[in-house]
């Protein structure tokens, strides 16, 4: 059993009600699957944390073109489990050793593209990182090269799994206690991007943009609960207060640290998304109202003062039914995992999918249109003018088909 699951076995009560979705962190059985973990900074320890702590899968091997992001996660790694990953010479070697099941590709925004394309010549399933590219170009390219693909590919947009997020769509979807949608807002207000090798995520054309960046996961998020595609995007933007000096190579950063987008939506939804990035905390905040109420829910993470993430969901349904606020989280050893919890259960849905079981979880087209709301945005913060989703396709090299 790994020191992360001997962990949470002993500090658990009442374990003989565990449900089977849980018994992987109390099972001492061999892992079933084996990750190659492709890029091994922040995310990719990450993901390997994760695999870790679940239990249905080992890390077999890693690869990284900076030797010391490969030691800082071989170190990482070890004092969470016994196991030493293999260490990959090169890209082909990590896809294509015969013992791995699964590639999880997570590797700065723009290689996504070219590693995914030696990946795919493996045939095996793959896990994509968001944002699936930084530019439509590639981000189209992408996803008709994956058409083809004999296997799974799967986004990296895991904030669909955050607890909040799964309870206010099973409110608005499952429950449908909004009664029919109408519009849908959502803000985050965080600190600066964080340091990355090379410093690649200060500069528009390795990130596609903050807004494709930082953001494809707000979109992903205002698309589900919209359902329905985007037809128009008016985008306001730009630099305020961060990196407004920094340099590397004689290069300026470019990147926007603030934005106000607006969306319609096909089907009449009308959304908007709030970004601030030069605050001194986390939070972020949905609200959806629709003919019946009204839901909100807010995460709020106090960075300063190294406080638990605190979230919650209100219904507010006036004299429609009972209206009520609920304080939301998952188990502390998950939430301290990374993104409060969301990669875990995405880890679940790879795992489901590799047992070849039906899920919910971010697909390439899904994918796709996360990064078309945030450029067309992007687009807009650069025109000034508000941007027709079909003019914006086509008006790309070569044009967008969908």
């Amino acid at each position: 059993m790994s020191k992360a699951r001997l962990r949470f076995f002993e500090n658990s009560v009442n374990q003989r009600h565990i449900t089977e979705a849980d018994r992987y962190l109390y099972s001492q059985e061999k892992p079933r699957y084996n990750l190659v973990v492709i890029g091994t900074g922040t995310m990719g320890q990450e993901h390997m944390r994760v695999a870790v702590l679940l239990g249905r899968a080992r890390v077999l091997g890693i690869f990284d073109t900076q030797p010391e992001s490969m030691d800082a996660a071989i170190d990482a790694h070890a004092a969470l489990c016994n196991d030493t990953p293999r260490r990959y010479a090169d890209l082909e070697s990590a896809c294509n050793d015969p013992d791995a099941d699964v590639l999880m590709i997570c590797t700065p925004n723009f290689t996504h593209l070219a590693i995914l394309k030696v990946a795919m010549a493996s045939g095996k399933p793959i896990f994509l990182e968001k944002p699936m590219a930084t530019t439509m170009a590639d981000a189209v390219a992408l996803r008709d090269a994956v058409e083809s693909h004999s296997a799974f590919v799967q986004i990296g947009l895991q904030y669909r799994y955050k607890a909040q997020y799964r309870e206010a769509f099973h409110e608005a979807r499952s429950r449908c206690s909004l009664g029919r949608i109408h519009t849908i807002s959502m803000s985050e207000y965080r600190p600066p991007f964080l340091d990355k090798v090379g410093q690649w995520n200060k500069y528009n054309s390795n990130t596609g943009g903050t807004l494709v960046e930082k953001c494809c996961h707000y979109f992903d998020l205002i698309n589900l609960m919209a359902e329905s595609r985007a037809i128009r995007v008016y985008a306001s933007g730009g630099r305020a207060v961060n990196f407004l000096d920094f340099e590397k190579h004689g290069a300026h950063s470019d990147i926007d640290d603030h934005a106000f987008v607006c969306i319609d939506y096909a089907n009449g939804i009308r959304a908007s998304f709030t970004l601030n990035m030069f605050c001194p905390d986390f939070s972020e905040e949905m609200i959806v109202v629709g003919e019946k109420g009204r839901l909100l829910t807010n995460e709020r993470f106090d960075f300063h003062a190294q406080a638990p993430t605190q979230a919650s969901l209100q219904v507010e349904l006036g004299e429609n039914g009972a209206s009520r606020r609920t304080g939301l989280s998952y188990p502390a050893l998950i939430e301290q995992s990374g993104h409060h919890g969301a990669t875990y259960f995405e880890h679940i849905a790879l795992m489901d999918q590799l047992d070849g079981k039906a899920v919910e979880c971010a697909t390439v087209e899904q994918g796709l249109w996360s990064m078309i709301v945030a450029s067309a945005a992007q687009h807009s913060i650069a025109t000034g003018q508000a941007v027709s989703i079909d003019d914006f396709l086509q008006g790309q090299q070569p044009p967008v088909r969908l």
